[in-house]
């Protein structure tokens, strides 16, 4: 845990990357409004028998010749996700150190299943990374790859339905030092939505850079977002709780031998293509 300045001071952050860095004019198409025709509700239907499935993957120990180094600390935020989206209502199905061909085998089966009596999906993704990339335990993988998947023309039975990928690891090699501030699927009338329509994206950082892992807490990110799936799931819709993990993630501040790696910060980034409300139901 922080302590009161929120610098972790034992053990040591560690990052979820590979290795540290420095040791015109056509015509426009015509268009018209159907906001007149589509009455859907603002919120997504929350009323199927299941909540739905969440996969973990949770990949700790890597081959030598990829580089990578042991993730410490992923298990304690491995064993906070399952605790939480259990108490969220979802099926969690947990997968150790998957090989880059076994995680897209869990997935496509998954994208497979007949989803018709849930009401979401949620994908965990815990191992080192780079932008556009995660790693299973023998190399990297496209995350785009992964996530299509569920689009709309391939998932059918998750059409219309919120699919939600939360991913802990890095996306680059960029340090944030911080800077001082000043205190102060229901029917349709509409035939058709976009094939990448009702996903969310919550990466534990923002493009480019490192993500930091506590080498016993367990991620920032992870931990926080855990926490405040607790707190506010019966009370905010899921982008108000996500804001608030930003807030209590850009609390933390590193704690290194390294001077290059001390006092340094990090702040979630959320990419949203939800088109409504995401409620939990309670």
């Amino acid at each position: 845990m922080a302590d009161k300045n929120h610098v972790l001071k034992s053990p040591q952050s560690v990052i979820d990357a590979k290795t540290l860095s420095g040791s015109e004019g056509k015509s426009i198409p015509f268009s018209k409004s159907v906001d007149s025709v589509i009455q859907a509700d603002e919120s997504y239907r929350m009323d199927c028998p299941e909540m739905g499935i969440c996969i973990l993957v949770n990949n700790k120990h890597f081959l030598p010749d990829t580089g990578m180094a042991l993730r410490s600390g992923t298990d304690a935020d491995a064993a906070l996700v399952l605790d939480t989206f259990r108490t969220l209502g979802y099926n969690v199905k947990t997968y150790n150190d998957l090989s880059c061909k076994q995680i897209i085998e869990v997935l496509q089966n998954i994208a497979k299943d007949d989803h018709r009596k849930r009401n979401s999906f949620v994908c965990v993704l815990l191992s080192h990374g780079e932008d556009g990339l995660i790693y299973g335990t023998d190399g990297p993988l496209e995350l785009k790859m992964l996530t299509s998947l569920f689009r709309g023309d391939r998932c059918k039975t998750l059409r219309g339905k919120p699919k939600l990928f939360f991913i802990q690891a890095c996306r680059g090699t960029d340090l944030d030092s911080g800077i001082e501030t000043d205190s102060g699927s229901d029917e349709r009338m509409c035939q058709k939505i976009p094939v990448e329509a009702d996903f969310l994206y919550a990466y534990s950082t923002a493009p480019g850079y490192y993500s930091w892992r506590n080498s016993l807490d367990g991620s920032w990110f992870i931990q926080s977002l855990c926490v405040m799936l607790k707190q506010y799931a019966k009370k905010l819709e899921l982008m108000q709780i996500l804001t608030r993990v930003n807030r209590k993630v850009s609390e933390f501040s590193s704690y290194s031998n390294r001077p290059d790696f001390h006092g340094k910060k990090q702040i979630p980034c959320i990419v949203s293509m939800l088109t409504k409300d995401f409620y939990f139901p309670f």
